[in-house]
């Protein structure tokens, strides 16, 4: 990893010039890496507000506040991995299908050489793709789903591919283990009962907002170690946190996760054997002062790379 030298980045804010994640190199070149920084700018399976094709770009900049060590969890892990920004994928904006095929291609190459991937969307619809990939590589895998939404609708619009359809094909797809499927944070008004009859049925766990206010994060934590010892994949989309503190999101709903909280339960996957992971839906379009959605999708990127420190 000397021969780009993360760390010098650090000890130099390089304001005025071009960002990328965390002011780490770019480098397309997977053989080199151990966690690899991709961009998604793709939006075209959105239900309500676009924008979240400009994601990656707003945390890219706001990633220019990390610093390399995390005191929680202990580790400086550009120490221990070698990290860069691998850039975008050319996504096709008039296709959902080419998107998938261009994201697919990009991470199926990036596990090929042993590089696990880290992506920024981009909306949600993105993960289903990776998730092709990734079940190529690792076969049926655990999935830990922050949200706001369930996102296991049939169809929208006449269409089997939205933002919102995503973890219902990846279970038809074989692509995750529905039974060691936990998702964090769903909550709002549904359009009936009927919403997770896909639940009951395969055995997808749901664990609501109010079971985490009540709870607390120990609880959900004890909830995450049964997915211990097997690879699992994570999707945090960025709507699972209360609006108050990330209202740049196509689709926000109230009563959600305090950043506090958000950056914690990400924490709490310290031990599981994480194989990639997601944050997705910034869109900066909507953002408040500070771009303080983008700002803290860019700190749980960085606590998902600390993760994957942890595991060498």
């Amino acid at each position: 990893m000397s021969d780009f030298q993360p760390l010098d980045a650090f000890r130099s804010p390089r304001f005025g010039q071009p960002s990328t994640f965390m002011r780490l190199p770019h480098l397309r070149d997977a053989e080199r890496l151990d966690v690899a920084l991709i961009g998604i700018p793709y939006d075209g399976g959105t239900s309500y507000r676009p924008g979240a094709r400009f994601g990656p770009r707003a945390v890219r900049d706001q990633s220019a506040l990390i610093r390399p060590w995390n005191p929680v969890l202990n580790v400086s892990p550009f120490e221990k991995l070698r990290v860069a920004d691998y850039g975008d994928v050319d996504t096709v904006p008039i296709s959902i299908e080419r998107t998938y095929e261009a994201v697919e291609r990009e991470v199926r190459h990036l596990l090929q050489h042993g590089a696990i991937p880290v992506s920024v969307g981009g909306d949600h619809s993105v993960t289903l793709p990776i998730l092709r990939a990734i079940a190529e590589r690792h076969g049926p895998v655990g999935l830990v789903h922050f949200d706001a939404h369930p996102d296991t609708w049939d169809e929208y619009f006449g269409s089997k591919h939205f933002h919102g359809t995503q973890f219902r094909r990846a279970v038809e797809e074989r692509l995750i283990d529905p039974r060691r499927t936990i998702q964090i944070g769903i909550r709002g008004p549904l359009y009936g009962p009927e919403d997770f009859a896909f639940h009951a049925e395969h055995g997808l766990e749901v664990i609501r907002i109010e079971a985490v206010k009540e709870r607390g994060i120990g609880w959900v934590t004890d909830r995450l170690r049964r997915l211990l010892g097997r690879p699992v994949y994570c999707s945090f989309d960025i709507d699972a946190v209360d609006p108050a503190y990330a209202p740049g999101t196509g689709t926000p709903e109230v009563g959600g996760l305090t950043a506090y909280e958000a950056v914690s339960l990400v924490r709490a996957l310290q031990g599981v054997t994480l194989v990639g992971a997601d944050v997705v839906e910034v869109s900066p379009l909507y953002d408040g002062p500070g771009q303080v959605t983008a700002l803290l999708a860019a700190n749980l990127l960085f606590e998902f790379v600390c993760l994957f420190a942890l595991q060498r």
